[in-house]
């Protein structure tokens, strides 16, 4: 793991602690029920009973925990040792069962020799990714003859405006700014009163950057669909909906999009 990863792993290993006791996670409600699943993904991907189903940088295991508790026998991978374990623990104590591995997604085929009918990630997962063709070439890999990738994501616009600006949108960076990103410590998104110990590297993508690399790993794209609303408030102007999801008024710029694409049998 290069100087940048490990940067990038601290900053998360860090992060477990503070998500967990946020508002934000409301690890208590759902330890007591409740599905951290937001319904784009639960409508796009659909029936998921009996499926095997792979969930990539699954953090501390609450949307893997839910897949399971919908039916899917879930495996749930993640570079954070500390994220795997604190996993491992609530799928022990709720007594749902799901499988955790450390491991980085370059990493995953030698510590995963499998496929699965479903390949599951979501929301914050790409910025971190150097290399979206290899995430792309990783994801396919697992995906078994007729199963199914998917991910809900931020859409990159999201990724290019300044979030600081209190009263509109003003572009920050390119839309195709392909170099990294190195960001300073700062307070965390579910806490904005812990100061994070660890600054972070990041990475810009594009939609059809997604779109390509997973064509070109052997995938058939079915849909790409582009969102208004988003489940975090990245600009301060943002007003939230009657469902809970934040919205620019006038919804002038996508804010998420999904992908579900196959692999051929």
């Amino acid at each position: 793991m290069d100087e940048r990863l490990k940067t990038n792993l601290a900053h998360w290993n860090d992060s477990v602690a503070i998500h967990e006791r946020s508002a934000m996670y409301r690890l208590e409600e759902f330890k007591a029920g409740r599905d951290s699943l937001r319904a784009i993904e639960i409508e796009e991907l659909g029936d998921i009973r009996g499926k095997s189903l792979l969930h990539l940088q699954c953090h501390f295991g609450l949307d893997s925990i839910s897949w399971a508790r919908r039916g899917a026998r879930v495996t749930g991978i993640d570079f954070s040792d500390k994220a795997i374990a604190r996993a491992r623990e609530l799928s022990a104590e709720l007594q749902i069962p799901a499988r955790f591995i450390c491991t980085s997604i370059e990493d995953a085929p030698r510590a995963l020799d499998e496929q699965f009918g479903i390949v599951f990630t979501s929301y914050g997962a790409l910025c971190w990714m150097p290399d979206v063709r290899r995430w792309a070439h990783v994801a396919a890999h697992f995906v078994k003859p007729g199963g199914t990738f998917y991910i809900a994501e931020f859409h990159p616009l999201t990724q290019s405006f300044d979030t600081d600006n209190p009263t509109e949108l003003r572009p920050r960076i390119s839309y195709f700014h392909t170099e990294m990103q190195e960001w300073p410590a700062e307070p965390d998104y579910a806490d904005r009163a812990t100061m994070h110990q660890h600054g972070t590297h990041q990475w810009m993508y594009t939609t059809s950057g997604v779109v390509s690399a997973l064509i070109d790993a052997g995938l058939k794209v079915e849909f790409l669909h582009e969102f208004p609303q988003c489940n975090f408030k990245f600009f301060q102007f943002m007003q939230q909906d009657a469902q809970g999801w934040w919205r620019i008024p006038g919804d002038p710029i996508p804010l998420l999009f999904s992908i579900k694409a196959v692999r051929p049998v």
